[in-house]
């Protein structure tokens, strides 16, 4: 069984599959061979930014213009199944940090900041992320606290940030300040370059999962940011980071399914070879129907994940879908990854086992990009509670 069931034929096309190829290939040369040194040292090369770009896939989504693909969700989808089939969310986190940082300076920064900015992060050169999560606070972003005072033709900000991907290795960050008064009319944008004095990266956090992406706490102590980096309007930061919300959440969607969907693949090999009282595994009642159960959700929750895809890829602000989407996919996730180690036992708990490395990278998903209870209210709200 693979993410390309015929559950999916009719949402991707001839293109979609020579992408797919291009990426399963990238990944059995540059990736797999040397995950598992990786994941043990804590990050990847940042030479793979550069091999993910040449191989065209950094671009995927982004304008033309800056030397991407055109906007294409099932393009994006393609591309995040299969590098996910490294085995490594930190990776695929790591090396996707682009695609959080990025779209408010495509969708929302001037000509200058966007010919400055964007050209060299899609050819690998350079790297971006997103700043937003704050020690006081994570999915509350309405009262984020990092404060920017305009003096003159620069920002001065102070605060901090915090559980910030590629925070160590990135060199533009997207950061949420606050310009305004309380709440989240008060939030704005600011892109601010490594180097910039003032702004300086703290330790890179040791994480349960998701070990090969760097993890890092910034900064910002009377730091000056040009008033040019402004990212869309002055106080209008949340719209704008809200509007990235739909991708970001349906591609944590799509990681949740490829988890799932790699553990599922893994048992149903696993329970082929491995013998207890005298027969394989699999030939047992309650195993058999567990892995059934696993297939069932893992199937339901691909094809729910595409649905709402295609609606997004038709223009449609699938706010409240979106929202179901992650917090199922989130939760099948959990319970396969649950049941794969437990299929395997022993061996489900050591390292060596790829159902140890997607269970505890799992644990992230129905915490980043907004938590299950944050998904939960905001379902709430669009039923009008």
């Amino acid at each position: 069984m693979s993410a390309t069931s015929d559950l999916g034929k009719s949402y991707f096309n001839e293109t979609h599959e020579q992408m797919r190829q291009t990426v399963r290939k990238f990944v059995e040369r540059e990736i797999l061979p040397y995950v598992d040194e990786w994941e043990e040292a804590g990050e990847f090369p940042r030479e793979l930014y550069k091999k993910a770009a040449d191989a065209g896939i950094n671009g995927i989504g982004y304008p033309e213009e800056f030397g991407g693909t055109g906007p294409d969700v099932f393009m994006k989808i393609v591309a995040s199944e299969e590098l996910m089939r490294s085995t490594s969310g930190g990776l695929v986190a790591g090396l996707g940090s682009l695609d959080i940082g990025l779209p408010p300076v495509v969708k929302w920064g001037s000509d200058e900041l966007k010919q400055k900015v964007v050209p060299g992060v899609l050819s690998g050169e350079k790297i971006s992320a997103l700043a937003i999560t704050e020690p006081s606070g994570g999915s509350d972003v309405a009262n984020l606290k990092t404060r920017a005072v305009r003096d003159g033709d620069d920002y001065i900000v102070n605060g901090s940030k915090t559980f910030i991907t590629s925070g160590v290795r990135a060199d533009y960050y997207t950061v949420a300040v606050r310009t305004g008064d309380s709440g989240f009319g008060g939030v704005s944008l600011l892109l601010i370059e490594k180097g910039t004095p003032g702004f300086s990266v703290g330790r890179k956090l040791r994480k349960t999962g998701w070990w090969a992406s760097d993890t890092a706490e910034l900064f910002f102590e009377d730091c000056r940011v040009p008033a040019a980096n402004l990212i869309g309007p002055e106080n209008g930061g949340f719209f704008c980071i809200m509007t990235n919300f739909l991708m970001e959440r349906l591609m944590l969607c799509v990681m949740a399914n490829m988890t799932a969907q790699l553990a599922l693949e893994a048992c149903l090999d696993y329970v082929k070879e491995r013998e207890a009282f005298g027969r394989k595994i699999g030939q047992f009642q309650v195993t058999r129907h567990k892995l059934a159960e696993m297939a069932t959700q893992v199937d339901v929750s691909r094809e729910y994940t595409y649905r709402i895809a295609s609606r997004i890829e038709a223009g449609e602000n699938c706010i409240k879908e979106m929202s179901m989407a992650k917090n199922f996919a989130t939760s099948v996730s959990d319970r396969v990854t649950y049941d794969a180690v437990q299929i395997f036992g022993g061996m489900g708990y050591m390292r060596e086992s790829v159902v140890e490395r997607l269970s505890r990278d799992n644990r992230i998903l129905a915490i980043g990009g907004g938590t299950y209870e944050i998904m939960n209210e905001v379902i709430a709200k669009q039923l009008g509670l």
